[in-house]
């Protein structure tokens, strides 16, 4: 377990940081996870202040993001229900809006992460879906996981490539991003956490793809518990946010039932590793670095998702 002290100086320096729209939802969900509902007012509040006239939340410099701003929307509903005030409410309402009708798509309906180019990313499936289940459109959620999926999978590895990019009919990028599958896998997590008990059916069916997609990660896993950012390279840099992402899987996984509790080692390895990467400063050292994403360095959603795993951690039984 990572000490009260550590915990905080990883939330100081998130809360440190300068944020673009994912960022700010990803910092939300962290705090909203950990039970911190204060925060989560606050964070959410700063996403109203700066949604724009199309309804994108949290919208800061940015403007080509098609589903990053839709990570802060649970956020949103959750601001919305501590503290009754119908800004929040107003917000969320014209963030689905932004989603549902007016967000660019493929012809088969799956949302283009960028707007100005023809795209589909494999982080998206952390964005929208989530936002979209827990605002209570299941199916949309369900469709949007099933059309990133069709597009992103490949069959021989069960891994997900990063970008599909429509106009070409090709893969922008076809390498196997191990945060981008860490996205995929937190987002699929999320959704199957907010479907309601008569969509059994359909949760299975995203807990097999869980399953199936960590199993898939977890075959390239290190020695030290860590992982190349294209997990099937190893001439790519060590990366550790797919360990903590992985980590929170998991954990949410076994303490919702829906994975067996063999996924604990390996769980507790991946965390271990990850809190050893935590410098004097609470900077979580060797993730994708912000901005660019390119080398290994710090990013706000390496603090989050180390937030994100240790509150996993802290609900999930060990007898």
């Amino acid at each position: 377990m990572a000490s009260a002290e550590t915990r905080k100086k990883v939330r100081n320096a998130l809360l440190a940081m300068q944020r673009y729209s994912w960022e700010q939802g990803t910092a939300a969900q962290a705090f909203l996870e950990s039970g911190d509902s204060e925060m989560v007012v606050l964070l959410a509040r700063e996403a109203v202040v700066r949604q724009i006239a199309d309804g994108r939340a949290a919208v800061l410099g940015n403007l080509t993001a098609v589903t990053d701003p839709a990570s802060v929307g649970e956020a949103l509903l959750a601001a919305a229900k501590i503290t009754g005030d119908p800004s929040f409410a107003n917000a969320a309402d014209r963030l689905l809006d932004w989603l549902l009708h007016k967000a660019p798509r493929t012809r088969d309906g799956v949302l283009y992460h960028l707007h100005d180019r023809p795209q589909v990313w494999v982080d998206s499936f952390y964005m929208a879906p989530p936002f979209l289940s827990a605002a209570g459109h299941h199916e949309e959620a369900l469709e949007q996981l099933r059309g990133m999926r069709r597009l992103l999978l490949d069959p021989a590895t069960k891994l997900l490539s990063h970008i599909w990019d429509d106009g070409l009919g090709a893969f922008a990028r076809k390498a196997f991003w191990g945060v981008g599958n860490g996205w995929a896998l937190a987002g699929m997590t999320r959704v199957i956490r907010t479907l309601p008990a008569e969509r059994s059916k359909e949760r299975g069916e995203l807990i097999g793809w869980v399953r199936e997609g960590v199993d898939a990660c977890l075959a390239f896993v290190r020695s030290d518990g860590l992982f190349h950012d294209v997990m099937n390279d190893p001439s790519t840099f060590v990366e550790t946010n797919l360990s903590q992402m992985l980590s929170y899987v998991l954990f949410r996984g076994v303490a919702g039932g829906w994975l067996e509790k063999r996924y604990l080692e390996p769980a507790d390895r991946m965390r271990r590793a990850a809190q050893g990467k935590v410098d004097r400063f609470g900077l979580v050292q060797g993730v994708c670095a912000s901005p660019y994403f390119d080398r290994p360095g710090t990013a706000s959603e390496g603090q989050a998702f180390f937030l994100l795993m240790e509150a996993a951690a802290d609900e999930c039984p060990r007898a």
